[in-house]
């Protein structure tokens, strides 16, 4: 497979995404939807954390295997092994932390006793500026899915460049087939946490270049470049930060209620990430 080709195949399969953000202008969803459809997304996102790490633990194990055989010493090992776990922690707190910064301080409170009344906002000015706020936060929420998605898609790619390079047409093919599929679903990741935020579509076609753009990039840098290093500390940042983003999905679906559709619909979610990955399995096969 041609540089050429691969590129463009590659640039497909990050495309895909963009199939489920067109769902998040939907503005007629109640409440047990909008549950249904942001659990959803966690279940996708917990089968994407699962595959990250098993990438990574794959190649951290891959490098014990050979210490053991005396392929290399153990500097090689420990090395990868911090990498994975330095990772890991500018993917979840890292993020976390860049996320606080970004983030402005809370609503005006009102003035102190004695102070003048001209400064008391009143009740219709507060109450829209906590929608503003509402929907500035629910939006930096759906960029960071994006980002995290971003990262694991990143290292998709690779793959995808790789296989290509190393001439087993056959697997980039069907490994470009199932990322398509898979990362169609990721749309669905980004825009279910929303709630009734109802974003532009300046802002899906955004968060569709953080999420599938990658892909495109990794085929690029995959097909000149193989690094194991590198490869690892992108599966590391995406699990990371895979974590910190379920953790506040989950607890912002809480005020919602409806426990039981929002677990069933997890479980759901997680086995059409299973099934998407078959594919690729079956293929690699």
């Amino acid at each position: 497979m041609s540089f050429a080709q691969t590129v463009a195949l590659g640039a497909l399969a990050g495309f895909t995404i963009y199939l489920g953000l067109p769902l998040g202008r939907l503005s007629t969803l109640s409440n047990r939807m909008r549950v249904a459809l942001a659990m959803f997304s966690v279940g996708i996102l917990s089968f994407i954390f699962v595959d990250v790490l098993q990438h990574a633990l794959a190649i951290v194990g891959d490098s014990v295997a050979q210490m053991r055989t005396r392929h290399h010493g153990p500097g090689e090992t420990i090395g990868l092994t911090a990498l994975l776990g330095l990772g890991f922690l500018a993917g979840s707190a890292g993020l976390g932390q860049l996320e606080r910064r970004i983030s402005p301080r809370g609503l005006p409170g009102p003035p102190i006793a004695g102070g003048s009344s001209e400064a008391l906002l009143s009740d219709e000015v507060l109450v829209l500026r906590a929608e503003a706020e509402t929907r500035r936060r629910a939006l930096q929420r759906g960029l960071t899915i994006a980002i995290a998605i971003g990262l694991h898609n990143f290292a998709e790619g690779l793959a995808i460049g790789v296989s290509a390079r190393a001439g087993a047409i056959g697997l980039a093919t069907v490994l470009i087939i199932g990322f398509a599929l898979h990362n169609a679903t990721e749309g669905f990741g980004i825009v279910g946490p929303l709630g009734d935020v109802r974003p532009s579509w300046g802002w899906l076609g955004l968060v569709g270049l953080i999420g599938g753009g990658p892909t495109f990039l990794g085929a690029v840098v995959g097909y000149n470049v193989t690094s194991l290093p590198l490869e690892l500390t992108f599966y590391a940042l995406a699990g990371g930060a895979i974590l910190y983003v379920i953790g506040e999905i989950w607890q912002g679906m809480r005020r919602y209620g409806h426990r039981s559709l929002g677990l069933s619909l997890l479980a759901t979610g997680f086995m059409v990430g299973v099934v998407t990955d078959m594919v690729i399995t079956y293929g690699g096969g």
